[in-house]
């Protein structure tokens, strides 16, 4: 057996090194803390429609060759559930969301909503935007929440959520307050608030109030670049990206960050999809 001798300084250093841990786990520092959990990066496949018309098995191939986890759908391409469930599992992706229209989640129409997703292992519904009647007003965004929360408890024995996801025209503000956060007022926890942080500030919102102020509720966000040339991608304009994840990862509940690129300059549609993982690497994403 090896003879294992401490020094004094190694005992008392050791003894320090185990408080300083348990404090800082305590303080929510430590491995265990949500902070430290690290969220996978999806890819809204909005940002490569053309090419996903043209030849879905190859994009989605190559979208997880650059790293992508999973992908978020904004429309099917004419393929069933079933074939769009082979090609993610074929490519190792996972669903982290589709976008669906209000209407297919409504009356008969939800039972073959739910059952598509439940398909492709996805508990994300998110409505990705509404006629401007349905925020316009206080009283209209409470009759819209309401509508949110029903279908939210409806989705809650799925084990799934509905959610609403941000565009520029929902910060113009209803009385003191923007309609988005109006809205999320009325909403039950359940129900998703899908930050799109590039939206928020073209709208003249600030994304970083709202997922403060909504702890919990952005379980899947999208990110965004705003500012700069077109075609600047994550990480290259005037987005606080640090402290994004830092909501994200200690306030926000979230489980996917998802990247939407919708201008692209010089590069292919593909070819900034990737810059932008690459740059959320350096990022240490």
């Amino acid at each position: 057996m090896a003879n294992y001798r401490c020094s004094r300084r190694e005992v008392l250093s050791g003894a320090v090194g185990a408080m300083v841990g348990a404090a800082a786990t305590k303080l929510g520092l430590g491995a265990d803390a949500p902070s430290a959990k690290r969220i996978p990066i999806g890819l809204q496949l909005y940002s490569v429609r053309e090419d996903c018309q043209k030849d879905l098995p190859s994009v989605l191939e190559a979208v997880a060759k650059m790293g992508y986890e999973g992908v978020e759908f904004a429309g099917y391409y004419g393929r069933s559930a079933k074939e769009l469930r082979k090609l993610l599992d074929q490519n190792g992706l996972r669903c982290c969301g589709t976008h669906t229209g209000l209407q297919t989640l409504q009356g008969d129409a939800l039972a073959a909503t739910v059952e598509f997703n439940q398909i492709l292992g996805n508990p994300f519904l998110i409505v990705p935007s509404m006629p401007h009647e349905k925020l316009a007003t206080v009283e209209a965004c409470k009759k819209t929440a309401q509508m949110f929360n029903e279908l939210a408890e409806k989705l809650k024995e799925k084990g799934m959520y509905v959610g609403y996801h941000a565009h520029a025209g929902d910060f113009k503000k209803v009385g003191d307050q923007t309609a988005w956060d109006l809205f999320f007022s009325f909403c039950s926890p359940q129900v998703v608030m899908q930050m799109d942080v590039g939206n928020c500030l073209a709208g003249g919102g600030d994304p970083y109030a709202s997922l403060e102020k909504f702890p919990g509720r952005s379980k899947t966000i999208h990110l965004k670049e705003h500012g700069g040339p077109p075609g600047v991608c994550i990480g290259e304009g005037q987005v606080d990206w640090k402290r994004v994840f830092h909501l994200c990862e200690t306030t926000g509940g979230t489980q996917w960050y998802i990247v939407e690129q919708e201008s692209y300059g010089q590069r292919s549609p593909l070819q900034t999809v990737q810059r932008c993982l690459e740059n959320l690497k350096k990022m240490g994403k």
